[in-house]
């Protein structure tokens, strides 16, 4: 096992219901908002929105809205925020919202305090590279879903429909959110899809992390306790949506990926994943990673890359006496079935086989780092293979 890592999260955590009371009680980070959220209603219908904006009063804080976060978020809806949020003289940032937000939430606060269009500071694709100058804006974040982990860490993804990429921007320790609350009480009214999508999202986080090469002590600890809760509670999140218990188990699980995540890395599924939201960006994220899930961990048992960290998860999603990495995969696929979302298509979001190739090609060019962190090569006709063997 590894015994050596890296850990830096400077973001104070409330997590648990009711904890959005608290938020004025904390010191927060200046004294002007952008309160950042997405174009839908789901902040108005689950209330949180209103006690946002109650607790920010409380603290005497000013605020001005900016909703128009969409669903796999765009490089010009990023730089109209930026431009709002220096227009109006804010000096932090509230993002209120799913991962869409919570992602935003750090390409914007980059933007609106250094010059330049927001590719010239991305690190992959046509990016040109450039290091951030200037400090962002403080962020803080509220989560309303569990999925993605950015409530606490420093990286967003972001889209570029110009040139089909879609790509993590971040890394930067001063876009780590200074303050995050994650109240699963915003979470009870998240429809049965997005519930499983997210949560699986937040479970490939740390079966991803599972199989890296970086995967050490610390990793492994928190992820299969996460994995171990996120088997256990997300079939109940999705069938039984006000069930407050089983959000509360999913919440802690997506957000302790956002520990995984800095503590080691996911893999080329992600990249890949992203790719094919670049193409198709009415995919949602998790529903990308749900349909790839299977072929993709077959490929790496198939070559007996990391047997045993397979074994591990297949006892942690409750086959107790697992002993061959297959059992994984008929946990996973059992935990599809419970949740609904076993037998997810490809070509109900316009894909066609024959774009394998050219989605593999994306996935290495736009975020090849993170094949880097794959326990085995895989090669671009290896993804593409892979690509097919999910098509539906």
């Amino acid at each position: 096992m590894n015994m050596k890592f890296l850990f830096y999260n400077p973001t104070k955590l409330l997590f648990g219901s009711g904890k959005i009371e608290e938020l004025s009680t904390h010191k927060l980070p200046g004294k002007k908002a952008l309160l950042l959220t997405s174009n839908g209603k789901s902040v108005k219908t689950n209330g949180s929105y209103d006690k946002t904006a109650e607790q920010l009063n409380k603290a005497g804080v000013e605020f001005v809205l900016f909703n128009k976060i969409m669903e796999n978020p765009k490089k010009e809806v990023i730089m109209e925020a930026a431009g709002f949020a220096r227009e109006k003289e804010c000096d932090f940032i509230v993002a209120l919202g799913g991962g869409a937000v919570l992602d935003s939430s750090k390409a914007i606060a980059a933007m609106a305090t250094n010059d330049g269009d927001l590719w010239d500071y991305v690190k992959g694709g046509t990016g040109k590279g450039e290091d951030i100058k200037n400090d962002p804006l403080p962020i803080v974040t509220i989560a309303t879903t569990s999925g993605t982990g950015s409530e606490i860490n420093a990286w967003g993804v972001i889209s570029n429909a110009e040139n089909n990429e879609k790509i993590g921007f971040g890394g930067d320790d001063r876009l780590v959110p200074v303050l995050s609350v994650v109240d699963p009480t915003f979470m009870v009214s998240v429809p049965k899809k997005y519930t499983a999508y997210q949560g699986f999202d937040a479970l490939f986080h740390h079966t991803e992390v599972m199989i890296s090469k970086g995967v050490n002590v610390a990793t492994e600890t928190i992820a299969l306790s996460s994995i171990e809760h996120i088997a256990k509670y997300l079939p109940i999140a999705v069938n039984e949506g006000e069930n407050l218990e089983a959000r509360e188990y999913v919440a802690y699980a997506s957000t302790m990926a956002g520990m995984t995540m800095q503590l080691t890395s996911t893999t080329a599924k992600h990249s890949m994943e992203h790719a094919m939201s670049a193409y198709h960006p009415n995919l949602p994220h998790g529903a990308g990673l749900i349909m790839i899930s299977k072929a993709f961990y077959e490929f790496f048992i198939e070559k007996h890359a990391c047997d045993e960290q397979f074994v591990k998860m297949a006892k942690a999603m409750g086959i107790k006496d697992a002993s061959s990495p297959y059992d994984f995969i008929d946990a996973l696929v059992d935990l599809q079935k419970k949740c609904g979302v076993d037998d997810l298509k490809m070509s109900e979001y316009g894909f066609s086989k024959d774009e394998s190739m050219t989605l593999a090609e994306n996935a290495r060019s736009t975020m090849g780092g993170l094949f880097l962190a794959n326990p085995c090569r895989m090669s671009v006709e290896d993804c593409a293979e892979i690509f097919d063997k999910s098509y539906k």
